[in-house]
């Protein structure tokens, strides 16, 4: 029997951050629960809830969920509509495909004034003659019904003629009543065939080896012989599970909640026999963790995302786990020790080998309010080494005559160029010693340039005497 746990409603509460208290919608379908429990005591905010494709025979315990505005119990056992009166914000009832017979039981939802939509499609309720007539009269609020909305001019009909209506419903409903209890005495009658059927096989079941103690001789102890009747022992069980399986699949059973519930069990069966071929078969691979040598290994079981990454500046790894954000932060547990990490999520394992030795006592871990993300800080054990950058040193004192001027005190003169003068560069003054020597093409002489001597003191120059040549 699968209960309603407060575990399997925080993990189907992932969307609220694993906060069952300010629930306001959770989907517990396909879960194999058979009954409702501890809802109206752990998320007393629920607007919606999903028990859909279940086991569940009777509806209980929601008459606390005031906010409730709409209930699926579709694909279950419920044979009659109770315990609903408190529910006084349900708008929405979902009974499709269930056992519901007892159709005056509807009258419970009288009270309800929010409530609009009833789904009964698929009980044996809905082929009653007046199905539809008497459940528009009987629930004056109501909308819709199986999908089709109610008209004025048929409620109006329908309240005329509510008194036959009523006395026709229960007439069926009595009918209906008489044929469930047989078939409830019908399927007891058969367990009780079959558990003595069985009872009378394990009597007469030979022994562990599948032969009589009788048949046991010296001639059978050859290895041959045994392996050979194993073999015959196993092949014969091969086959009588699939006569069993076909015979149970092939067998006409009236459909109620009794058969409902032993194609289950039925299935179940045959779920665990198959896991368990499985796990003979394929056996659970070991976890390795740390190698022979007492080297940590890398391991990503989860196949998450992470980011390591090594801070020079403050000496420090820093690990980023891209943790789902909707991930409740119990689920998550971190193990720091001096040469790996190791961050557990809903039992998987992310574990990362260092370069270096780390502090595990001064390492810290944070969660991301944003994206969810779990951060790691983690220091280095040896600090790292890093270059003295040089001190600045000050200037000598300058002592002139009675007065000590600090090197900070003096001035700083700058260059200042004239900004009238030329800034272009002056290509023919880039060399300082200009040569006027100039070499003659293809060889020829230059003549030498004739330097006049000066002129002594007394020299007079007369314009009438010619010039010396």
């Amino acid at each position: 029997m699968v209960r309603i746990t407060e575990d399997l409603v925080r993990k189907r509460a992932e969307h609220n951050e694993g906060d069952i208290s300010s629930l306001e919608e959770v989907s517990l379908h396909q879960q194999d629960v058979e009954r409702i429990e501890n809802l109206d005591k752990w998320c007393r905010d629920l607007k919606i809830l999903y028990l859909q494709s279940n086991l569940i025979p009777r509806i209980e315990n929601v008459s606390r969920l005031k906010k409730l505005e709409y209930l699926n119990l579709a694909l279950n056992n419920v044979e009659r509509v109770e315990n609903l009166e408190g529910c006084e914000s349900l708008q929405k009832l979902d009974l499709t495909v269930n056992f519901v017979g007892e159709l005056t039981s509807i009258e419970c939802l009288c009270e309800l004034f929010n409530f609009e939509e009833l789904y009964l499609t698929g009980n044996p309720c809905t082929e009653y003659e007046g199905y539809r007539q008497y459940v528009i009269a009987t629930l004056t609020h109501l909308k819709r019904l199986d999908g089709q909305e109610v008209d004025k001019s048929e409620r109006i009909m329908a309240i005329q003629d509510l008194p036959q209506l009523r006395k026709k419903i229960v007439k069926q409903q009595e009918q209906y009543k008489r044929k469930r209890e047989a078939e409830k005495a019908e399927e007891e009658e058969k367990d009780r065939k079959k558990k003595e059927k069985e009872k009378q096989k394990k009597e007469r079941k030979p022994g562990f080896d599948g032969r009589w103690y009788t048949d046991i001789n010296v001639d059978d102890v050859s290895t041959k012989e045994n392996s050979c009747k194993d073999k015959e022992i196993e092949l014969k069980k091969v086959r009588e599970d699939a006569e069993k399986e076909q015979e149970f699949w092939d067998e006409t059973v009236p459909y109620t909640p009794e058969s409902r519930i032993k194609v289950h069990e039925h299935m179940q069966e045959c779920r665990k026999r198959d896991e368990g071929d499985d796990k003979e078969k394929e056996p659970k691979r070991e976890r390795r963790l740390i190698a022979e040598d007492g080297r940590p290994l890398n391991v990503n079981e989860g196949r998450v995302n992470f980011g390591l990454t090594e801070d020079e500046d403050n000496n420090k790894f820093v690990l980023d786990v891209a943790v789902y954000r909707h991930m409740d932060t119990s689920l998550l547990d971190v193990d720091v020790q001096p040469t790996y990490v190791r961050v557990s999520l809903k039992g998987k394992l992310l574990q990362l080998a260092l370069d270096d030795e780390v502090l595990p006592d001064s390492s810290s871990a944070k969660r991301s309010q944003t994206t969810g993300h779990l951060l790691i800080d983690m220091p280095k054990a040896k600090p790292m080494l890093k270059p003295i950058a040089p001190k600045e040193t000050k200037k000598a004192t300058i002592n002139t005559k009675s007065k000590e001027i600090n090197s900070d005190q003096i001035s700083r003169e700058t260059l200042e160029i004239d900004p009238n003068a030329n800034t272009q560069v002056d290509f023919g003054n880039i060399i300082k010693d200009r040569l006027d020597k100039a070499t003659a093409p293809l060889g020829s002489k230059v003549q030498k340039k004739f330097e006049e001597r000066p002129n002594s003191e007394d020299f007079v120059d007369d314009p009438d005497v010619p010039p010396l040549m």
